[in-house]
């Protein structure tokens, strides 16, 4: 079941989707039943921005039929916060071994990232570099929530051109999330790759709207939008087939491994994804329905595809 990436040795392929498992919270909740059976061979992180994030006004969630759009808008305390409070917590988890020891959780930590500007995602690498707890750095250049993060993954010029400075500030994997809202996403990948980038890692959310539910609309007005962000991101089962697509396409272009992610709920669906060219998957708004579905679609895919 062990797989390499980028010289690290993950114990199987499945990991989580940035911003999509609170590792924190879900060991307060589940404790020993969490520590005992940690759902992902690598953990990563929500995204972190320079400064602390209060997100976007609320409502923040429409969950359909096939998935979910959220507008959070990145929350989070901002990197030195990140480093002092939750990167210490993050690297107790611990797993209890079957004589009731415990030991240190062998889990390798990603940590994802955010800035508006080159001079931010670089003060924001630099010091993720300096961190030895830190395995490796995932750039979000793909939020649809945040206009800035859109623009530098949408642009393959740009991707390339920043991803080329960032790479100079750390010897850590360097992992790029790309944005699905772009006209050629291969493209995208293979400008990442030029730029320097170890790996990429898609699909992101789609760009999406929800309308709020209202009577009278007799009077022919819009429906105001349902989310405080007027938009959001699309997930869940209404991305697969899009991701499947989307990752076939930037595998044929580039050589450096791809972590495939888009609506992942069973080991069929990733070993599709692998399939289409991906080394490892991700789960993410399966893990909102089922805390242990990255366990579990780890344990199915080492069992073999059902008979």
């Amino acid at each position: 079941m062990s797989v390499e990436f980028c010289g690290l040795r993950l114990a199987h392929r499945v990991l989580n989707g940035s911003g999509t498992f609170d590792a924190i919270a879900a060991c307060a909740a589940f404790g020993e039943a969490l520590r005992g059976d940690f759902p992902f061979a690598a953990y990563v992180s929500k995204t972190i921005t320079l400064e602390p994030r209060a997100g976007n006004p609320p409502p923040r969630v429409w969950e359909l039929a096939d998935g979910m759009i959220n507008s959070i808008g990145l929350p989070n305390k901002g990197l030195e916060r990140y480093l002092a409070e939750d990167l210490p917590e993050l690297c107790s988890l611990t797993t209890t071994s079957p004589h009731g020891e415990r030991a240190p959780c062998a889990v390798p930590l990603i940590t994802n990232v955010m800035g508006s500007t080159v001079s931010e995602l670089a003060q924001l690498v630099e010091a993720c570099a300096q961190r030895a707890e830190i395995a490796a750095i995932e750039l979000n250049v793909s939020c649809p929530n945040v206009r800035t993060g859109l623009d530098i993954g949408s642009d393959p010029h740009q991707l390339e051109a920043v991803v080329r400075a960032l790479r100079a500030a750390t010897r850590k994997p360097l992992i790029v999330k790309l944005t699905p809202n772009t006209a050629d996403v291969a493209r995208c990948a293979e400008a990442a790759q030029e730029g320097g980038a170890d790996a990429l890692s898609l699909i992101n959310t789609l760009r999406a709207m929800a309308l709020a539910p209202r009577a009278g609309s007799a009077d022919g007005r819009p429906a105001p939008a349902w989310l405080g962000g007027v938009t959001g991101g699309l997930s869940g089962p209404a991305l697969r087939s899009v991701a499947l697509a989307q990752v076939a396409a930037a595998a044929a272009r580039v050589q450096i491994p791809i972590i495939g992610m888009g609506g992942v709920q069973s080991a069929a669906h990733a070993r599709e994804l692998i399939d289409a060219g991906a080394t490892l998957v991700a789960v993410g708004t399966e893990s909102f329905r089922d805390p242990a579905a990255g366990a579990r679609i780890a344990r199915e895919m080492h069992a073999g595809p059902a008979s």
